[in-house]
């Protein structure tokens, strides 16, 4: 029976050096397979992304543009205890720690370089 295995969103930025740091040293992927300038691909356990540089008139900061990406993790404040000294180093306002949402999640955020909110969750009791 054929079925879905994976999801890989692809995420416009607008400087690929700058935001495979950012996914490597902040968020912890890795294993990079590159093509030129233009792609990555990134993975962290059994979660990947995809980076593709965006074109240079592209506005990524634009309201309209928003990306929102969920990664439903296991032990959330585990992951965010191991991420937090690099996290902590980002701008104010670029991550929010731990916390309970009244829809029975329990989530930290972080916003990458070019403004797409990353969303990491898992169910709470």
């Amino acid at each position: 029976m054929a079925r879905c295995t994976q999801i890989t969103p692809f995420i416009p930025v607008a400087d690929m050096e700058r935001a495979i740091r950012f996914y490597e040293n902040c968020l912890g992927f890795g294993g990079t397979h590159r093509m030129e300038d233009n792609y990555a691909f990134l993975r962290r356990d059994d979660v990947a992304i995809r980076l593709l540089k965006a074109d240079c008139d592209v506005d990524l900061t634009a309201p309209e543009r928003e990306i929102m990406i969920y990664i439903d993790v296991e032990d959330v404040d585990g992951l965010y205890a191991t991420l937090e000294r690099e996290l902590n180093d980002l701008p104010k306002g670029r991550v929010r720690a731990p916390f309970d949402q009244p829809y029975n999640q329990r989530e930290f955020h972080v916003t990458d370089e070019d403004c797409t909110l990353i969303l990491f969750g898992e169910g709470t009791k």
